[in-house]
C-alpha cells in the first residue's frame, strides 16, 4: 500500500492535534491548580468553550488518525506526530499575533528535517492487520505498569512551582514541577501510544466485519478507555508543569513508544544496518527541535 494517503491523513490529524493542544492547554491554565489525580478536572473544564472546541479537534484528529492507521504502518503514522509541536506554536503565535523569532524557524525547519531524514532512512513497511491475544496481553500488561509508575511518581512531586518558595529558592520548585510535567507528559505517550495500536486493529475490525464486528472487538474499548485515560493524563501534565517539560516527553515518547508497538505487534519492519546512522541523525535533529520549541513555549531559559 502506498505511503501518501496514510501521510495525508496523519498530518491532518497532527494539525487537528496541535490546534487541540493550545485549546486546551489555555482552558486547563484557568482552572486551579490540583494536588493530585481529579477527575473533577474535566467537570471545571467542560464549563469552558475552549476546552470544548479543543475537545472537538481532538475528534477531528482522531478521525484523521484512524483513517491513517487504516491505509499505513503503526511506525509510518506515528512519527509524523512529531509536527504537531512545531504545528501547536504556529498556530498559537496566529491566535496571540505574536511573529515567531528566526531561531524558531530554525528550530521548526530542524523537526521539519530530521523527520524526513529519518522516515526516508528508515523506510518503514509492513502493514499487518490482525494481531493475536497472546501479543497484546504482555504488550498491555507493559504499557499500564510504565503508565502507573510515571502517574504515581509524577504526582508525588507538588503542583506547579510557587514563586517565592522558602528553602531551595526559585529553583528547587522549577525542577519539581519540569519532573511532574515530563512524568505526566511520558505517560501521556505511552497511552497514546497504545490508543494508537488497538485503534489500528478495530479500524481493520471494521472494515471487514462492519459496525458490528467493531462493536463486538474488545480492542474497541480498550482503545476508548487508554484515550480516555490519555486525555485526562494530558491535562493534568499541561497543568502541573511547563510545556519545556512536558510536551518533549509527550511528542517524543509517543513516536518512540508506537514504532516498539508497531514493531512487536504487528511485526512492521525499519531498515537497518549503516541506515541506522542517517536515521539517528534524523532522530538528533528532530530532538534538539524539538526541545528548542518547547523552551520557546514557556518561555524558559
Amino acid at each position: 500500500m502506498g505511503v501518501v494517503l496514510p501521510v495525508l491523513f496523519a498530518l491532518f490529524a497532527a494539525l487537528s492535534n496541535a490546534l487541540a493542544t493550545v485549546l486546551q492547554r489555555r482552558a486547563a491554565l484557568t482552572v486551579p491548580q490540583s494536588k493530585g489525580f481529579r477527575f473533577g478536572l474535566v467537570l471545571d473544564l467542560l464549563r469552558r468553550p475552549v476546552w470544548v472546541a479543543g475537545i472537538l479537534a481532538v475528534i477531528a484528529a482522531g478521525v484523521g488518525q484512524a483513517a491513517a492507521l487504516a491505509t499505513g504502518a503503526l511506525v509510518l503514522v506515528q512519527p509524523l506526530f512529531v509536527l504537531e509541536l512545531p504545528l501547536a506554536l504556529l498556530i498559537a503565535s496566529l491566535l496571540t499575533r505574536r511573529r515567531l523569532p528566526g531561531a524558531l524557524w530554525l528550530a521548526v525547519a530542524g523537526v521539519v528535517a530530521g523527520l524526513g531524514v529519518a522516515l526516508a532512512a528508515a523506510a518503514p513497511a509492513g502493514n499487518r492487520t490482525h494481531v493475536p491475544v497472546d501479543r497484546w496481553v504482555p504488550a498491555l500488561a507493559v504499557c499500564a505498569a510504565v503508565v502507573a509508575g510515571l502517574a504515581v511518581a509524577g504526582l508525588r512531586r507538588p503542583p506547579g512551582a510557587a514563586p517565592g518558595g522558602g528553602g531551595g529558592g526559585g529553583g528547587r520548585p522549577r525542577r519539581r514541577a519540569r519532573a511532574r510535567g515530563g512524568r505526566g507528559g511520558a505517560a501521556t505517550a505511552v497511552c497514546y501510544a497504545l490508543t494508537a495500536a488497538l485503534m489500528k486493529h478495530s479500524v481493520y475490525v471494521l472494515t471487514e466485519n462492519g459496525i458490528v464486528g467493531f462493536l463486538t472487538a474488545w480492542q474497541t474499548y480498550a482503545f476508548g478507555a487508554t484515550g480516555i485515560c490519555a486525555l485526562l493524563l494530558l491535562e493534568h501534565a499541561m497543568q502541573g508543569g511547563p510545556l519545556v517539560a512536558s510536551q518533549p516527553a509527550l511528542t517524543l515518547g509517543d513516536a518512540s513508544v508506537s514504532i516498539a508497538l508497531g514493531v512487536a505487534l504487528y511485526e512492521e519492519h525499519l531498515r537497518a544496518g549503516w541506515w541506522l546512522l542517517p536515521q539517528l541523525l534524523g532522530v538528533a535533529l528532530i530532538c534538539a527541535g524539538v526541545v528548542a520549541l518547547a523552551r520557546a513555549g514557556t518561555g524558559a531559559p
